[in-house]
């Protein structure tokens, strides 16, 4: 994107000029306008077109990420290996980067443990799915599923930070941050990026922020993990009328005006803070009736299952980000975890407790599934479902939990132009190791961004001498899993 850069680095779209050179909510008024008339072609002759910021024409248009904070076991969920059943209780070595770093000795023996859970196949495609999660499996054939998976961390922190941020120490955008910056948002109403119920542990703010992009482009959090309400702190105003705040906020934006112009103020976080008050204006008329789920059917709300108390919760969550996609905002994080020390699903000396918290997604994520399918959504909205690393096939110290394993994992996707009903990529027998068709993280965070008509080499930005991208210079498009 270098070609269309101002000297301090910011990508220049008509909706931000015509924001930032008039004056006033007819200015607001006008950006939406053409916001409206930028995704349309621009003749019926010359046919679609991509979006401002994009590449190439975009299979998906958004996407809905499903975080399960902690690490679920691959090889109790979607990685079935017989063989960990045949030699359960076998003590065999294994070289674990995790017990390296422990002990600084490499092929510790350690002991197989096999799934507490029964796998069978389901749907026409036969892929094999364990008992914990009986209603996501009924949607198989929906997705796609990659064996592959390995990523850089070991620990939470690092891990997560590098699930989103691509980067296990340094501060970087998030990669709904990317996205934000280089597609912008369908609804000038909402934000471009939303993380529902984010933990302020392993990252935090970081994990949804923008760090050396332009401030604007930062995720929305709604709500915090641990807590069950999902709301947008002084959202609606009480104590003024509706002309009253928009005399209000004429007036901070004449002010905010006139020190730019006495003082020749420009950068991003002042320009955020002006966009901000704006945004928060336009979000009062639209955002409470989304975050209304009471104007859900009762069969609608059933079918999240929040009318149970077990997935009411994630149920919730769930339903908003269907609401929130279909209102139009890019990127929408649905987070599953909470804000203890030993994240959702880090089950280091307790692995059953695996069922609690699949019982508690299960329900609410098929929902979702059949949702967006039943309203036309799922073709062009990419569901990405997995966590930071998966877990060991043996026991940890010997007893009945699982450690950490970033070398192979599972992560599936659903909708958004990728081959529905498919299996990429393999672990070993035990589920330890990606051994084939191996896929990084920076090839699955380029693979999603090619989807939505993004190239993870174009997408940069220039900061501090250098141009920087979400795959830093890595990565590459999973061309086998796009149909």
């Amino acid at each position: 994107m270098n070609d269309d850069m101002t000297p301090d680095g910011e990508l220049i779209a008509r909706r931000m000029m015509l924001q930032q050179s008039a004056c006033g909510f007819g200015a607001l008024a006008c950006g939406a306008m053409a916001a409206d008339a930028f995704t349309a072609p621009t003749s019926l002759a010359a046919g679609p077109v991509p979006p401002p910021g994009a590449h190439r024409m975009p299979r998906a248009k958004r996407i809905i990420f499903l975080f399960m904070q902690g690490g679920v076991s691959q090889v109790d969920s979607f990685d079935h290996k017989p063989a960990l059943q045949t030699h359960d209780g076998k003590k065999m070595p294994f070289d674990d980067a995790r017990e390296f770093a422990r002990s600084g000795q490499r092929g510790i023996e350690q002991r197989l443990m096999k799934s507490p859970w029964g796998f069978k196949p389901y749907g026409q495609c036969g892929r094999y799915v364990s008992d914990l999660f009986p209603e996501t499996a009924r949607h198989v054939d929906d997705l796609c599923f990659i064996h592959s998976m390995h990523t850089d961390g070991v620990a939470h922190g690092p891990a997560t930070l590098f699930l989103h941020c691509g980067s296990t120490n340094f501060v970087r955008p998030s990669v709904g941050s990317w996205i934000y910056y280089g597609l912008g948002t369908e609804n000038a109403a909402l934000p471009g990026f939303v993380s529902i119920a984010p933990s302020i542990g392993n990252g935090g703010p970081r994990n949804y922020g923008s760090a050396f992009l332009p401030a604007r482009y930062q995720g929305t959090p709604i709500g915090t993990a641990g807590r069950s309400d999902l709301e947008i702190d002084n959202l609606v105003r009480q104590d003024a009328s509706i002309e009253r705040q928009k005399a209000q906020l004429d007036l901070i934006d004449q002010l905010n005006r006139r020190q730019i112009r006495r003082r020749g103020i420009h950068n991003s976080e002042f320009e955020a803070m002006q966009q901000s008050y704006q945004l928060a204006w336009r979000m009062q008329q639209v955002a409470p009736d989304i975050l209304d789920l009471t104007s859900e059917s009762a069969t609608t709300l059933s079918e999240y299952g929040i009318d149970d108390p077990t997935t009411q919760d994630y149920g919730r969550k769930c339903l908003l980000a269907r609401r929130l996609c279909e209102a139009g905002v890019r990127f929408v994080q649905v987070n599953y975890g909470d804000n203890s020390a030993n994240p959702a699903w880090d089950q280091h000396s307790n692995l059953p407790k695996h069922a609690t918290h699949a019982k508690a997604v299960d329900r609410p994520i098929a929902a979702l599934l059949a949702d967006l399918k039943r309203r036309g959504l799922l073709e062009d909205t990419i569901v990405w479902w997995g966590g930071e690393f998966g877990r060991t096939p043996y026991s940890q110290s010997n007893g009945t939990g699982r450690d950490h394993n970033p070398g192979g994992f599972t992560v599936w996707l659903a909708g958004g132009g990728f081959r529905p009903g498919m299996a990429y990529g393999e672990t070993d027998e035990f589920g330890f190791a990606s051994i084939q068709n191996k896929v990084h993280m920076h090839d699955l965070h380029a693979t999603l961004l090619h989807q939505l008509g993004l190239d993870h080499e174009q997408l940069t930005y220039r900061h501090a001498g250098r141009d920087f991208r979400l795959t830093d210079v890595y990565g590459r498009v999973i061309d086998e899993i796009i149909s």
